[in-house]
Parts: structure tokens; sequence; C-alpha cells
């Protein structure tokens, strides 16, 4: 990024340019950084600096939806920091990626419709000075990356990605939105099912899989949606066969009606407290077959990517999107 001038000190005041270690990272993971501070004209007095992470949420309200800037991690890395006229200094951080953080990139190439971005914010005088988005690609942990596998595997094709605002019946989250990743259905489903949805919901300990699958209406069926819940510790999630699980899952609500493949009704969208995924968690053992990998969601998703993203640089697609993207929403946890 470009030094930013600090526009509450006005023309020949300091500017700042944070610089991350790496641009990416996983959920879990503790990044590292600098926010750099160039001195100007005169010494300066910067109350404090406090770095955030923000992406681009999507929230329903009644029959409309609309998209904002959602900052859903913030620290602050300094207090009181004097900037002598005219000489550098640099100011080192830590910054914990949450384990619900959305996943932005899949075998090293974005996700289109995904961002995150690490965001500077300089208070002066009690006034906070934001600015100096840096893009950062979070990429999938490996127990996320075993799943993602096995949609490419499945013949899954990549269809878009957002995250929702709200949360998931059944499941506990630490932040109140969750990504939505969906694809469309295998060859062998077509005209069943219409579109499947992949959430991951995860902590230091677990993998949660979510998987929404919307049906089409036929003769006797005017088209509903199915659930299916899976609970699963990150190591048995490296041996679980998901391609398996998936396909008996898939054919098992292509076959019933719009009811969990696990029994039990999904709850009514909108209630409180709830997300629009539901139905019951289905617990699979370890199964160490089914590793053969196929092509991959790297394949897919970089395909898709290279199509939407056109060659444009990262940052670019950051800020462009986060300009358009209203107003900030400022989920906290």
């Amino acid at each position: 990024m470009f030094k930013r001038m600090l526009s509450a000190f006005g023309v020949g005041g300091p500017s700042v340019d944070t610089v991350l270690d790496t641009p990416h990272a996983t959920p879990g993971q503790v990044i590292t950084g600098q926010v750099r501070i160039q001195g100007g004209s005169n010494d300066a007095n910067i109350d404090q600096i406090v770095l955030s992470l923000v992406t681009r949420v999507e929230v329903e309200h009644g029959d409309h939806e609309f998209g904002g800037v959602s900052e859903f991690l913030r620290v602050s890395v300094a207090q009181g920091v004097r900037v002598p006229a005219g000489q550098p200094m640099a100011v080192p951080f830590q910054l914990p990626i949450p384990w619900e953080t959305p996943i932005t990139a899949v075998g090293g190439q974005p996700l289109p419709g995904m961002t995150v971005g690490v965001r500077t914010e300089l208070v002066i005088s009690g006034a906070p000075d934001k600015g100096d988005l840096d893009p950062l690609l979070v990429g999938p942990l490996p127990s996320q990356d075993r799943v993602l596998e096995a949609f490419g595997q499945l013949g899954f094709q990549f269809r878009s990605a957002d995250v929702e605002a709200g949360r998931i019946h059944g499941v506990q989250q630490e932040l109140g939105f969750y990504q939505e990743i969906e694809f469309f259905p295998p060859g062998q489903f077509a005209g069943r099912i219409n579109q499947v949805e992949l959430t991951f919901v995860t902590n230091p300990h677990e993998l949660v899989v979510v998987l929404e699958a919307d049906k089409r209406g036929g003769m006797f069926s005017s088209g509903s949606d199915a659930f299916g819940r899976f609970h699963v510790s990150h190591q048995d999630a490296m041996n679980t066969d998901w391609a398996g699980a998936i396909n008996q899952w898939m054919v098992q609500i292509a076959e019933r009606g719009g009811h969990s493949a696990f029994g039990g009704h999904a709850p009514a969208y909108g209630q409180p407290g709830y997300g629009h995924h539901g139905g019951h968690h289905g617990h699979y053992d370890d199964d160490h077959h089914g590793r053969h990998r196929g092509p991959g969601m790297g394949a897919v998703v970089g395909g898709v990517a290279a199509g939407v993203v056109g060659g444009m640089v990262l940052g670019e697609v950051v800020e462009e999107v986060f300009e358009d993207g209203g107003e900030d929403l400022g989920f906290e946890e």
C-alpha cells in the first residue's frame, strides 16, 4: 500500500504504512507486521494505533438484502506514540486471526466474492483516522481443505461465495456471521438439486461442516431445503471419507423430502438466534478409504477466479468492494 498522510495533521503531517510480514494466513494463526510511520515537518502525537479485521457481510432485512463492512476483530497495538519530526519509526504488532474468519483463497487462488482486510486506524486528539486497508489471503485449515477436496473430487462446480449475517441453529459461534460457499451439484443430481451451500464453523478443537441443499420442485413437491451437519475433531477430519459422507447425504436428500438427511426438520428461517442452516448433526467414524484426490477445489475455484478477477490486483478488489459496501456494520465480538 502507498503511504497515507494522516489527515488530522494536514499538509506536512506524518504518513503511515502498515506492512504485513506475509499476506497469507489461516484461521487460528497469529500474523505479524509493522505499522511504519514517517515523521512530518513537526512533531506529532498519536493517542492510539488500532488494527482491525474487516470483511463484507450481507444482511437480510425483510424482503431486502444489503451489504456492509463488518469489523470482527479490533486490537490496540500502541498508545501514546510520539512521532519526531522527519524521523521514521516502526511499531511491531501481532494479530490473532479468529477461527471463524472467512476463507478468501483456495489452492492459492482468490475465492471470488470474498475479501478480508487488515484496517489501520489512528486515534488523534480523540478522533479516529481510518484508512490503509491491507488485503489478507485466508486459506483453509488442513481439515477444511479435506472437505473442499471432496467437493472437487465428487464433481461439484463452484458457483459463488459470500458472508451472511446471523447464527446457525445448534452450532456455537464466536462471530455474528457465517460464510457460505455455493456449488452446482454433480451431474447425477441435475434436475433434483439446484445447488448446495457449504459452511464451516471452526474452533481450536472442532470442525463443524454444515450443508444445505436447495431441492428442485417436481410433480409432487414445490421445492424445499434439506440440511446436514457433521461435527468432527480436526484430527478425525483428516481421516474421514468426506467424499463418501457427502455423496451419501446427497443421495438421501435427492430421494427424500425437504428434511435433514439425519432426521428432523430445519428451523424456520428468521426465528430468533437462528441462521438459515439447521438440522441434526451426523457423527462419522474414521474411514481411511476414499483418500484419492480428484481435481480438487483448487482447480475448480482457480478456473472461476481467473475469469472473474481478470488479472486485477487483490488489493484493488478489496478496496473496490469495501468502498461500494455501504455502511460499516460494526459487528464486534
